[in-house]
């Protein structure tokens, strides 16, 4: 059984930072490529970041340069460094494998 679990959302301020965590189990966790999704009340949900298996990463425009994405293969791990954070940044992030499994989402909230 697939299970992915987010862990590190929280309340921060305009210009702070937050370290995702996602766990995941029940998978080969290194033949997958990753991604992070969010999505905020109101709006549909979109990518954030992707990495691939050999370590490749992706960012969507609106956070290429304040958001990281990095894998640890030997814990089964995928992080998202985030910093510079807006409130507009606020939202339910997920993890994903691209095929189909979900985290169960984690809040972050950024005050202004």
């Amino acid at each position: 059984q697939v299970q992915l679990v987010e862990s590190g959302g929280g309340l921060v301020q305009a210009g702070g930072s937050l370290r995702l965590s996602c766990a995941a189990s029940g998978i080969a966790f290194r033949a997958y490529t990753m991604s992070w999704y969010r999505q905020a009340p109101g709006k549909q949900r979109e990518l954030v970041a992707t990495i691939t298996r050999g370590g490749n990463t992706n960012y969507a425009e609106f956070v290429q340069g304040r958001f990281t994405i990095a894998r640890d293969d030997a814990k089964n791990t995928v992080s998202l460094q985030m910093s510079s954070l807006k409130p507009e940044d606020t939202a339910v992030y997920y993890c994903s494998n691209r095929a189909g499994s979900w985290g169960q989402g984690t809040q972050v909230t950024v005050s202004s």
